[in-house]
């Protein structure tokens, strides 16, 4: 017999530790029947032990198996890409949830909770003013900052004055008339209402009066609900240029004009420049009108509060803000991380999620 194990269990039992170092002693010939009995019940109880230690483990561990079911997110159009990825990587770990995600504009896919009372789990906005805005206090408790962007300029080799266009000259060229432009609503998202902050920073910047109102009186067939539908626009040809996030022309890989810093909404260093860009979109209640200022971009994250599956969410939202999960998919299609970034609401948080911000505003 191998009395190796059974010796851990009866090294603190006295009578068992004389019949074990009796037994150890001598040759398997020589030990007496009821003295086997007693080892081997000792060899039971040792694995009696180990099972319950294993079982008290395993209920110790997250239950991956009791999050399952129905995901639902409603997320920005330039979050389609990264957060495919994601969800097939969130799959991987939590294989029993059916992830289902619908991209509009973040204007728009908050509209469906306020105002369509459709079931959401998770919003991801573009904007992270947009949670605060419209979804905070009534809908959702609490908003996390964590990734960021910038505006450019995009086209494909095939657009207008493809080889011509630089920082310098865009403006000249977009105005022209053989060439044609595609934007997104302000209306319905923050793609479009940066757009137009932007050409009004670009107004100031290149000291060009009336620049802003020229291009936004321009190509007003070419606007679109969310920016991701504006790329369809430019790779059919139907358009040679779009406003449009870097993110999604680097995803797409296509063509960028990088505008300077003090137009591209990337860099908080201006934002009290930013701030004095400013434009009214549709508000809150039908009707409304609501001022949006230029800031540095900015995108948000949050659990609604009547989130039909709260467990499927909370580990996704975990998985997504993970610098090495989520937020490394993030980084690699063009979204870089602003992680932990200050939110009011920091004390409504889940304390899983505490970790990704910080107290303030």
């Amino acid at each position: 017999m191998n009395f190796k194990n059974s010796g851990r269990f009866v090294a603190n039992n006295k009578a068992l530790r004389i019949v074990y170092l009796r037994c150890k002693s001598r040759s398997p010939g020589t030990i007496e029947f009821h003295e086997i009995l007693l080892l081997m019940n000792v060899k039971i109880i040792c694995l009696l032990l180990a099972f319950y230690s294993a079982v008290n483990y395993c209920w110790a561990q997250p239950q991956k198996s009791i999050v399952s079911g129905d995901l639902v997110i409603f997320h920005a159009g330039s979050l389609a890409v990264p957060m495919k990825d994601i969800a097939a990587a969130f799959n991987k770990v939590y294989p029993n949830v059916k992830v289902l995600m619908e991209s509009a504009g973040s204007v728009a896919s908050a509209r469906k909770i306020t105002d369509l009372n459709k079931p959401c789990d998770i919003m991801a906005s573009a904007d992270y003013s947009v949670i605060d805005n419209m979804l905070i206090p009534k809908y959702a408790d609490w908003n996390i900052k964590f990734v960021s962007n910038e505006l450019s300029i995009v086209y494909t080799p095939k657009s207008k004055y493809a080889s011509q266009v630089n920082d310098k000259n865009w403006m000249d060229l977009l105005l022209k008339d053989d060439v044609v432009f595609a934007r997104a609503d302000p209306n319905s998202d923050p793609c479009g209402y940066r757009t137009v902050l932007a050409l009004q920073l670009a107004e100031k910047f290149y000291k060009k009066p009336g620049l802003s109102a020229k291009f936004l009186a321009k190509d007003q067939n070419y606007m679109r609900p969310k920016e991701v539908d504006l790329v369809a626009l430019l790779e059919s040809g139907s358009v040679d240029y779009i406003f449009i996030y870097k993110s999604v022309a680097i995803q797409h890989q296509l063509g960028i004009v990088t505008l300077p810093d003090q137009i591209n909404l990337k860099n908080p260093a201006f934002a009290k420049y930013y701030a004095t860009a400013c434009t009214e979109i549709s508000g809150k209640e039908p009707g409304s009108k609501d001022m949006v200022k230029g800031e540095p971009m900015v995108y948000g994250v949050t659990i609604l509060k009547n989130a039909p599956n709260k467990a499927a969410a909370l580990a996704f939202v975990k998985f997504m803000l993970n610098r090495d999960q989520g937020i490394k998919i993030l980084l690699k299609d063009g979204q870089p991380s602003v992680i932990p970034l200050p939110t009011k609401n920091y004390d409504k948080l889940p304390k899983e999620l505490k970790q990704f911000a910080i107290p303030g505003l």
